[in-house]
């Protein structure tokens, strides 16, 4: 299912919540995250690599620079909830492993390069979340991180282009749009449906904004003529 299509922010989005957890242990067989995120009710410090805090268990593949913030529109909450039945992961925002939720903005009006104040801080879109097996293990569901990928409500991430305070009370701010051409749904579409376009993948490798291994992804499938195994991200195996 497509996320509905939504305008860019044209005035202030409130936070929803603004969220943070440390490791614990995740799913039947204890594996390390940092998916616990929970409401802090204070401001907090975001720097370079993100909040005060939070942390991930699994650095080569969360957290860092490119992934700083993890933004997750609570708009999707009401629709997992109809598809997925009694969750009560859902009864709230931080299912997902967000460290930011709000209502009214979507993968469909947030793209690549937007730039947001928030706080004392200012954030930029890096790039859209690709979702991993932990999801399966977070909501008891095999086929989780798949269902994300394939539903495109996945989420996105922010590096952080000035540090400072950010506190719950807080609002995001469009304060530039330096790729307005590519929401975040049209690199999922991309990544997932249309997935050897060859004029869109020599655009998304030219993208200057998008982090050096998103980039190196779309060289290899325009070089290769076939996309890459998902198998060990989405499964764990």
């Amino acid at each position: 299912m497509t996320p509905p299509p939504n305008a860019p922010l044209s005035a202030p989005l409130p936070l929803l919540g603004l969220l943070t957890g440390d490791v614990r242990p995740l799913g039947p067989k204890a594996v390390p995250s940092g998916m616990h995120k929970e409401p802090v009710s204070f401001p907090l410090h975001l720097g370079r690599e993100g909040f005060d805090g939070d942390a991930q268990a699994d650095r080569r593949v969360h957290g860092g620079p490119e992934k700083a913030v993890h933004h997750y529109p609570f708009d999707h909450y009401a629709t997992w909830a109809a598809e997925l039945g009694d969750q009560p992961l859902l009864a709230r925002p931080g299912a997902f492993g967000e460290n930011l939720s709000t209502l009214g903005l979507t993968e469909a009006g947030v793209a690549i390069g937007d730039v947001f104040r928030l706080g004392g801080a200012v954030i930029e879109v890096s790039q859209a979340r690709q979702p991993c097996w932990k999801l399966n293990q977070r909501f008891g569901i095999a086929d989780m991180a798949l269902r994300v990928q394939r539903s495109g409500r996945t989420g996105w991430y922010y590096r952080v282009l000035q540090e400072g305070a950010v506190a719950p009370g807080d609002s995001l701010v469009l304060i530039d749009r330096r790729l307005p051409d590519w929401p975040i749904l049209r690199l999922w579409r991309l990544l997932y449906v249309d997935m050897l376009n060859r004029d869109e993948l020599a655009a998304m490798a030219a993208l200057p904004l998008l982090p050096e291994g998103w980039r190196r992804l779309a060289e290899r499938r325009l070089a290769s003529g076939a996309v890459e195994d998902w198998h060990g991200r989405l499964s764990g195996g």
